[in-house]
């Protein structure tokens, strides 16, 4: 009956989910609370022990217990979100995309390559939304006057973005660490798939699309003046926060920061904790940007809240978890699922979960994916043998896939100012994510995330 409560709980959230009867937070809260009280109330529940033998059975405990569990990925996300907007405000990607424009001149394969790199770049900050705006309202008019397919800048932005969306404070990876109680790390063993999808994107996708716009329009040069105007920022509020001197010092200090953050991974006498170096990252980012307090003030107040979002999710996560965890519930399952799995797919559980990850993150949202089912997924693979970095890596490499689903948000954001229609975009843009997805098995094997013995069952 427990296991049965479990897979209903499951059943519950992601329609809730996926209906949209109610927001992400609220049944994130609700649905668990309200599961977790009937099998606690009925008798049902069978409290696992701790490490040091004790039994939590009390209700808020178990919620407390969740989320104390997810509280260091929380406040890693402020401070990383807070750290990428600003750096946003003050421009430091602006002479990025400036450059790109003017090194194509009007080639159409240069500006796709420019495409590629600035949507790549932009993209740093995890915020599918942000990226189109930014991405889009620089390069359309640019393809517009050139007569290119805007549908190859459609494709090429979302590639990027979804491999960069990978990245710690991203919503997907972010989800998998709060889930699986994972830290920064994780970046160590995703980087060598990203890096070369990144570059799958600019040397095949782009040159591909290149070759194709130059026989089909041949090559249209544009002067420096056609594209200052083109680049120029209308709104008198931005430019104020611009911050053009300043971009070699933002460039180093984003340059720093990043690297740290690996490198830690490895040397642990530099090892610093990510919130700290993106608490400290926000501190002199604003410090040096917006030395005044009224700017400093502002800028955090326009951020903020979209902090907030990311955050309170993620803490309304550690409620899901604590007491899916706390009454045994995720236990069930696992045994469950455990026994429905032939011994003999064992040694494939991690190419499983990565299959399972492309329809699971296209037909669900993350919420409904990350928290509603990979919890008990994560469960299966560690009796297998699987350690939960291994099964985190592996459930993100859907995330190829992810971003064409029409549960994404931002995509209509994106369609209506290219004026596609969703249908054709995601097929020109599924057959180049098959080429990530690949990639990312490929690299997950080959660099030991996953390892290959386990996850092809060499």
């Amino acid at each position: 009956m427990l296991t049965i409560l479990a897979y209903l709980m499951i059943i519950v959230f992601m329609v809730v989910i996926m209906k949209k009867w109610l927001s992400p937070f609220l049944t994130l809260v609700l649905v668990p609370i309200i599961f977790a009280a009937v099998v606690m109330l009925t008798g049902l529940a069978q409290y696992p022990k701790g490490d040091e033998g004790e039994q939590v059975t009390n209700l808020g405990a178990m919620i407390m217990n969740g989320m104390s569990s997810v509280s260091s990925t929380g406040i890693m996300l402020i401070f990383a979100i807070l750290y990428f907007s600003i750096m946003l405000d003050a421009g430091m990607f602006d002479p990025i995309t400036s450059r790109m424009i003017h090194f194509a001149k009007g080639d159409p394969m240069k500006i796709l390559i420019a495409t590629a790199i600035v949507s790549a770049a932009v993209s740093l900050n995890g915020d599918g939304t942000t990226t189109t705006l930014i991405v889009v309202s620089a390069f359309l008019p640019i393809y517009k006057k050139l007569n290119m397919k805007v549908m190859n800048l459609a494709v090429i932005m979302i590639l990027q973005n979804a491999i960069m969306n990978l990245l710690p404070w991203g919503g997907p990876t972010a989800r998998i660490m709060a889930v699986l109680n994972l830290d920064a790390s994780i970046l160590t063993y995703l980087l060598p798939g990203m890096v070369l999808a990144v570059a799958y994107v600019i040397f095949f996708v782009a040159v591909r699309m290149g070759r194709q716009e130059r026989k089909r329009l041949g090559v249209t040069t544009l002067t420096d003046a056609e594209i200052d105007e083109m680049m120029m920022i209308p709104d008198e509020e931005t430019l104020a926060m611009r911050r053009p001197k300043l971009f070699a010092f933002n460039g180093i200090l984003t340059i720093v920061l990043i690297a740290w953050l690996v490198a830690g991974s490895f040397i642990s006498q530099i090892s610093v904790p990510p919130s700290v170096l993106f608490l400290i990252g926000t501190v002199i980012a604003l410090m040096v940007n917006y030395p005044n307090l009224k700017d400093q003030s502002k800028r955090i107040g326009a951020h903020g809240g979209d902090a907030l979002q990311v955050v309170i999710l993620i803490f309304a996560a550690g409620v899901l978890l604590g007491l899916f965890q706390g009454t045994g519930m995720s236990d069930a399952l696992a045994s469950n699922l455990v026994s429905i799995i032939p011994d003999s797919w064992g040694k494939f559980y991690g190419f499983i979960i990565a299959l399972i990850s492309v329809p699971g993150t296209f037909f669900l949202s993350n919420d409904g994916f990350y928290y509603g089912v990979m919890p008990a997924l994560a469960k299966v693979g560690v009796e297998y043998g699987f350690t939960t970095l291994q099964l985190g890596v592996a459930s993100l490499m859907g995330m190829a896939f992810h971003l064409l689903s029409p549960l994404v948000a931002f995509i209509y954001l994106l369609l209506r100012m290219t004026d596609l229609d969703m249908g054709q975009w995601q097929k020109e843009a599924g057959k180049y994510a098959i080429g990530v997805l690949i990639i990312f098995l490929i690299a997950g094997s080959m660099f030991f995330a996953v390892p290959g013995h386990m996850l092809f069952g060499g």
